[in-house]
């Protein structure tokens, strides 16, 4: 099962869309990779991956748009504004995205793993990082967390507060409390197009501040490409869920 919600998105001066697969469980939000809109993962058959999990009750998947990471693979705007539009956008996931999964939820309260692939890994992380009281883990999959490589501009404030290298090594009081009550999975595969020394950067920024992370390398035989994802999603979510 697939529905779809969409709605007009002050916060991001366009429309924005999430969907969901499954009927009952812990609530997963997943997040497209660079460029991908809310139906990317079904499309590109990482839900039926989870097929066992949905069909078991143990999840219930949500996928919003991507209009930031699209805004950032097609190079639309100025740098300013691209990284305006990636703080906007996990502003939006907190706002406008959560309070829409739990109203699905029947009124839950209930925390949410969140997890995504390449840039999907980066705002999974980040929303978790920004947000520890409503997310409860994270899933990166061959993730790319320097994201200001893509910006071509100066660190903005924008930047600063979207990006977990950036704010993660300030981090302190309450937030920084909840956070070392959740968990981050990093992994990466380490054949064509897959770039493990990102992890390990991001591990280590997480380490220093005692948050729960672990790296898991996958060798040079997985690729930086869906049929990775397709393994390693199900994985994850089997023992977080």
């Amino acid at each position: 099962m697939t529905a779809n919600e969409r709605w007009w998105s002050d916060r991001l001066q366009q429309q924005f869309a999430m969907a969901r697969w499954g009927h009952f469980g812990t609530p997963v939000l997943l997040f497209p990779t660079a460029g991908g809109d809310e139906e990317e993962v079904g499309r590109h058959h990482l839900v039926s991956a989870c097929g066992d999990l949905l069909e078991a009750g143990r999840v219930k998947i949500y996928s919003c748009d991507s209009p930031a990471g699209r805004a950032i693979a097609s190079g639309t705007g100025t740098p300013r504004y691209r990284m305006w539009l990636l703080n906007q956008f996990h502003d939006a996931v907190r706002r406008e995205v959560v309070p829409a999964i739990h109203t699905d939820l029947g009124g839950s309260q209930q925390r949410i793993v969140v997890a995504g692939a390449s840039i999907g890994a980066f705002n999974a992380i980040a929303v978790l990082a920004r947000y520890p009281d409503v997310f409860e883990a994270a899933v990166a999959m061959s993730g790319t967390y320097g994201i200001e490589r893509w910006l071509e501009g100066e660190l903005t404030e924008d930047l600063y507060f979207s990006s977990p290298l950036h704010f993660l090594p300030d981090l302190q009081g309450s937030q920084l409390d909840l956070l070392r009550q959740r968990q981050v999975i990093l992994a990466s595969g380490q054949g064509q197009w897959e770039d493990i020394g990102e992890s390990w950067r991001m591990a280590e920024v997480l380490g220093a501040k005692g948050i729960p992370n672990r790296v898991d390398p996958w060798g040079p035989e997985w690729m930086h490409d869906w049929p990775t994802w397709w393994e390693m999603l199900p994985k994850y979510l089997d023992e977080l869920c």
